[in-house]
């Protein structure tokens, strides 16, 4: 497999242009896009249809030069936030088999998949834990990945409206199913379809076992988390799409990643370690894509923070913004891919971080 990492400015959710002159001028074949991750300038909660914008006119686009069932198959993954110098960009994947007098070498490996839709009861659930476990390790065999070598699986989940909870005619099911009630709101279904998907990939990585996760410890018993994973939740789709990302020796990519694991938003050594788990310089660096939140503790480093009492601004709307911050000083480029909510991401208060550079 050779995968290509192209970074492209938008300056609104629907611009297409970057896409359109990379296409253009052959730097991208639409034929072998396999998946688009995105940050888009809403506001990342329930309400942001920027997300569906961007992905709506991607796929509007897409669709009239590759048809529109191959451009439904590729995964997106927009993510609504873009506070403070996070500037909004589409990071594009692109995969094609390598040709035989390639060289082979440690590179960058994708697997893409897409889950069944998900239920509102199983939003949340142990059922979507299972499901995503099972599609994610078929995202790492069909990517010829191992195990040990994958470094970051970025996951788009659903997320329950009022009008789901209206559909819901049995509260106890719900509450089985998810451990919450229809009390929940719709902005806190985002958190536990993050938890429950991020805790598919800690099952599929063997970071936890399944028969340990009990349907409570969801968004509950932080002590369960996964390293590798990333999950963002969206109105816009009902299932999950999947991209699983690694390092194969049988790569010809001249890409390669690497991860390490934020302890707090202020945790520049992780960053830097993702950095250095590549071999590359930070100069090489072609994006950085880490998980964002607010330290439900109420202090970082030992001092008190705010963000979880401020009325005005949504907490996962500040984490964005401090760690987007944080990572755009080190790469000096606030094209960075950052996402709020980290549940069951990370320890709490942190998250996974991901770097992915090009090869000198």
């Amino acid at each position: 497999m050779k995968v290509d990492v192209h970074k492209l400015p938008q300056n609104s959710p629907d611009d297409i242009s970057a896409l359109d002159a990379a296409i253009a001028t052959g730097k991208i074949s639409p034929h072998d896009i396999v998946a688009i991750m995105g940050k888009t300038e809403g506001n990342g909660c329930v309400n942001d249809f920027t997300r569906g914008f961007a992905v709506q006119s991607l796929q509007a686009y897409l669709g009239k030069i590759i048809g529109q069932a191959q451009a439904a198959a590729i995964v997106y993954v927009m993510s609504g936030g873009t506070e403070g110098v996070l500037s909004p960009h589409l990071t594009v994947f692109t995969s094609q088999d390598s040709q035989p007098a390639q060289p082979k070498r440690m590179g960058l490996t994708l697997g893409v998949i897409h889950t069944r839709d998900f239920s509102p009861a199983e939003i949340g659930s142990l059922v979507m834990v299972e499901e995503v476990a099972e599609a994610v390790t078929k995202a790492i065999a069909a990517a010829g990945l191992a195990q040990k070598d994958v470094h970051f699986v970025q996951i788009k989940c659903p997320l329950i409206t009022s009008r789901d909870r209206q559909l819901l005619t049995d509260e106890k099911q719900l509450g089985l199913s998810t451990g919450i009630s229809k009390a929940v709101s719709s902005y806190q279904s985002m958190g536990y379809s993050r938890g429950a998907s991020a805790l598919g990939v800690a099952v599929a990585l063997d970071e936890i076992r399944l028969e340990d996760i009990k349907a409570e410890d969801i968004c509950q018993n932080y002590d369960l988390y996964s390293s590798i994973a990333s999950t963002s939740a969206g109105v816009e789709l009902r299932n999950c799409e999947i991209l699983v990302m690694g390092n194969s020796p049988q790569s010809t990519s001249d890409f390669v990643i690497g991860h390490s694991v934020m302890q707090h938003a202020l945790d520049v050594q992780a960053i830097h370690q993702a950095i250095a788990v590549t071999g590359q310089p930070i100069a090489q660096v072609v994006n950085i894509f880490a998980k964002a939140e607010a330290d439900p503790t109420g202090a970082i480093l030992g001092r008190r923070h705010t963000m979880m009492d401020d009325s005005d601004i949504n907490h996962t709307r500040m984490a964005r913004a401090v760690v987007g911050a944080v990572v755009a000083s080190i790469v000096q480029d606030p094209m960075v891919y950052v996402s709020g909510g980290s549940e069951h991401q990370g320890p709490s208060g942190g998250g996974p971080v991901a770097a992915i550079a090009a090869i000198k």
